[in-house]
Parts: C-alpha cells; sequence; structure tokens
C-alpha cells in the first residue's frame, strides 16, 4: 500500500475533479444527442410548422435542460451554494463530533 502524502491527495481529488468535468460534458452530449433526435421524429411526424411548435413539446427539454444547468453549476461552481471547503470543514465536524461521542 503507498503511502499517503501530498502528491497522492492532489492526484486523487484532480483525478475527482476531472471526473466530474467528463460526466457534465457526456451529460450535455447525451441531452443535445436526444433532444436533436426528439425534434427530428417530432418534426417529420407533423406536416407543418405551426402544429410542430406548441408549447407542450417542449417542457422535457426545458426541465431537462434546468436539470443540466444545475448539474454546471454543481460542476463548474461548486463553492456557489455550499461556500468554499465545505467538504472539508463537514467531515472535521463529523469526526470531531463522532469524537467526542466515544469519550
Amino acid at each position: 500500500m503507498e503511502p499517503v502524502n501530498d502528491k497522492n491527495i492532489q492526484y486523487e481529488r484532480a483525478r475527482k475533479r476531472v471526473k466530474e468535468i467528463k460526466g457534465f460534458y457526456i451529460h450535455a452530449l447525451v441531452y443535445v444527442l436526444v433532444n436533436l433526435f426528439l425534434i427530428l421524429a417530432k418534426s417529420i411526424k407533423y406536416d407543418s410548422f405551426e402544429t410542430f411548435f406548441q408549447q407542450n413539446q417542449f417542457w422535457g427539454i426545458g426541465l431537462w435542460g434546468i436539470g443540466l444547468f444545475a448539474h454546471g453549476l454543481s460542476v463548474f461552481l461548486p463553492n456557489f451554494i455550499l461556500g468554499k471547503n465545505w467538504e472539508e470543514k463537514k467531515i472535521r465536524e463529523l469526526m470531531e463530533r463522532n469524537r467526542n461521542l466515544k469519550v
């Protein structure tokens, strides 16, 4: 087993960050591809653009878009909601609480 040192910790953080960014890009790609397919499939079904561009046709795109936007915020602005170093502070708080309970 490798000893825990600063370089290993930095590497693991960087690896986790890359995994988060890659997950967002995959999510965005799936969003675009699925919605393009659905739009094309619906446009073939309708004869005129008038019936195609109805409000109820785009609810899924809009709601999924909100989810994609929230995913992007969590990946690229993680400090936006929970603040800087929130995760480390919470871990230390829980460890301290557990240490106090055992005493």
